[in-house]
């Protein structure tokens, strides 16, 4: 077991460092900075309380253990810069050590409030399923002295391209406010397997969450799922192949990916909703045409409106090495 107060407390240096079963959990007062102020109490110590099961935290909100400036308070109450809060000992599981390599990716912007890199394909924006860590917890262990560091948005583990990151919780509410609002555009670059006819379509198929029977994450249209509306623009037309450029009008996972399968047009290298034999063929060159072997979906440019400046901004990923590669070979050889 470990204590919470390791999340703001100090050991005195006189002491030895006590097994984790010794460890005794101890009332916190922690003063809110102005990076913590205009949250919730609830999800305040949901998020500082990292082991302690969500019931729990709204157990001790409710018998008044939590205190603010010595008053008792209910879940809704929102932290002030300035604030004491008064957090009761608890004691959390011992969790194994961080284990994820401190890496640093390419990036396209950095300041006071905003990271924004460029994300390669196979590699998860953060842990979990079946996943150990990501981009978050390895830019994290690489700036350990960061004091805040939250993914604005997410991408597919196989999806290159922008990624935001917000260096101040400030940032991220405004960012999240500019995506619920549809202020933040989002454009992807797509390669598609098929007779692409329009200049300009728009797709609107709503569409529903589910996990497979290995528990895995899916989405498919169905007609009581999310409304969901994705734009295509046609950019370049080969003999079987088409780049598009879609433009997300709702943000809805595997959006992209399912409104073009559903339409008929899979993404090339997708290993969800893609054509699985053109997927294995693909992987090995066969003539002139060489092999690919990633999903061609990329996350080529986004705007927004910078949360300290308020000016408008747009940041741009090249296409990958091996997307440009493969499109100059299709271009070569007619495909």
């Amino acid at each position: 077991m470990k204590d919470l107060a390791r999340f703001s407390g100090k050991v005195p240096e006189s002491l030895s460092p006590p097994r984790p079963s010794e460890v005794q959990p101890q009332v916190q007062l922690v003063t809110i900075c102005d990076e913590d102020a205009g949250q919730r109490i609830d999800n305040y110590l949901l998020r500082v309380c990292k082991g302690v099961p969500k019931s729990h935290i709204y157990r001790i909100l409710r018998s008044g253990e939590v205190r603010v400036n010595k008053g008792r308070i209910d879940q809704m109450y929102r932290l002030a810069e300035g604030d004491i809060v008064r957090i009761p000992p608890m004691r959390v599981a011992e969790k194994s050590p961080q284990t994820a390599p401190g890496s640093e990716f390419t990036i396209l912007l950095e300041d006071n409030h905003l990271l924004v890199i460029d994300k390669p394909a196979g590699v998860a924006v953060h842990g979990g399923s079946g996943v150990s860590y990501g981009v978050i917890e390895q830019l994290r262990a690489s700036r350990p002295d960061a004091k805040f560091l939250e993914l604005v948005h997410r991408l597919d583990r196989d999806t290159s391209g922008v990624l935001l990151l917000a260096k101040k919780r400030s940032a991220l509410t405004n960012l999240h406010e500019q995506i619920r609002d549809g202020l933040l555009d989002k454009r992807y670059f797509a390669l598609v397997h098929g007779d692409w006819k329009n200049q300009k379509q728009h797709v609107k198929l709503p569409l529903f969450k589910y996990n497979a029977p290995e528990g895995e994450r899916r989405v498919r249209v169905q007609a009581d799922g999310l409304a969901s509306h994705t734009i295509f623009h046609l950019l370049r037309k080969f003999e079987t192949y088409a780049l598009l450029e879609a433009e997300l009008k709702t943000g809805r996972t595997h959006q992209i990916r399912v409104h073009l399968a559903s339409s008929g047009f899979a993404i090339v290298g997708d290993d969800k909703y893609g054509d699985f034999a053109l997927n294995r063929a693909l992987q090995k060159a066969d003539g002139d045409r060489i092999a690919f072997k990633r999903m061609f979906l990329h996350a080529h440019q986004v705007t927004f409106t910078h949360p300290e400046t308020g000016k408008a901004t747009t940041l741009k990923a090249s296409l990958p090495p091996e997307c440009e590669k493969f499109l100059k070979n299709l271009e070569k050889i007619g495909a």
